[in-house]
């Protein structure tokens, strides 16, 4: 007769984590004109060097890791499980999108523009010609749904994004019946672990 080993259950768990600090200056006053050209210089920049070392991330089994189209997401990838990891490259991963509104004359710290026109994106305004809020929290909605169904099949998913999107892709995972074992915040290399049984 014939035995079966049965394999203990294991929970599935999804690995958030944001990129890490871009090198770009973010020091003086910046026009809109500057603050605009800001995003760009962003979302084009290498990264600093960093180590993470986290006592949850079972680095070894990690063979394949989501991450978005922007450069600093894969670099930091790449950066915490190696040159031979798989990247799994996906738009929808991409950060919220955010442009600086037109303030002639004005010269502000570039972190006053940033939050001045996230305020008014989440708000509803200054969203032309780019993805509204509504569109961005269902993208999100997508994402977890994307992550899920991958640690379902594997039981272990590592997406390496960016903060604001992961904020959201977290509720979403929670609303789905996920819950938060690691909470690391939304600093740059942050982790956040969710798990499900």
């Amino acid at each position: 007769m014939e035995t079966q080993t049965h394999r203990p259950h294991l929970p599935k768990r999804i690995f958030l984590i944001r990129h890490a600090r871009p090198e770009v200056s973010a020091k003086g006053f910046f026009s809109a004109a500057a603050a605009s050209q800001y995003i760009s210089d962003y979302d084009a920049a290498q990264v600093e060097e960093f180590v993470l070392q986290h006592e949850s991330i079972p680095y070894k089994e990690i063979k394949s890791v989501y991450c978005s189209t922007l450069i600093r997401s894969q670099l930091t990838a790449k950066a915490i499980f190696g040159e031979q990891v798989l990247l799994k490259v996906n738009h929808e991963f991409r950060e919220f999108e955010r442009k600086i509104f037109s303030l002639p004359f004005l010269r502000l710290p570039i972190k006053l523009w940033l939050v001045s026109a996230r305020i008014l994106w989440f708000m509803g305004f200054n969203s032309k010609g780019i993805e509204t809020f509504k569109a961005a929290k269902w993208r999100a909605r997508d994402c977890a749904e994307i992550l899920a169904e991958d640690a379902h099949e594997n039981a272990t998913t590592v997406l390496v994004a960016h903060g604001l999107l992961n904020n959201f892709i977290r509720r979403e995972l929670k609303r789905m019946g996920w819950h938060q074992t690691v909470k690391g915040g939304s600093g740059f290399v942050s982790l956040n672990v969710m798990e499900k049984d």
